[in-house]
């Protein structure tokens, strides 16, 4: 058997705002960007690197939606993102403005930082012990 993860629906404002910060700010590539409707686009973006799980950028479509942007998990960290070289990317990030909450650590298992995305959702940002 072979499964794995594909996308992960992040509900955000607006397409455009979002694919820029990911894009410009994370490095993620677009991956696609596919107009379904008038209201609606098949936005994904990916972190550089094989076999990664992708966003699925999901414009909210209603109030309930737009209430669960940047909140989706009620405040817990919600994705993790890990890297090969946690002082390069953790610097460059700083460079470009993302607003770390809380510092550097090192922990048995690995350096870990948390950062907010642009709508507030906590990120794990992660380089693993080999």
């Amino acid at each position: 058997m072979n499964q794995q993860l594909a996308h992960i629906a992040l509900v955000v404002n607006d397409y455009d705002e979002a694919i820029k910060f990911y894009t410009e700010k994370l490095n993620f590539i677009l991956v696609e960007d596919t107009v379904l409707s008038e209201t609606k686009r098949w936005v994904i973006v990916s972190p550089p690197g094989k076999n990664s799980c992708c966003l699925l950028l999901a414009k909210a479509a209603n109030e309930e939606q737009k209430s669960r942007v940047g909140n989706q998990t009620g405040g817990r960290v919600f994705l993790f993102l890990y890297t090969d070289d946690f002082w390069r990317d953790y610097k460059n990030m700083q460079q470009k403005g993302i607003e770390f909450v809380r510092e550097p650590v090192n922990e048995k298992w690995g350096t870990v930082a948390v950062f907010k995305d642009l709508y507030g959702n906590l990120w794990d940002f992660i380089e693993p012990k080999k």
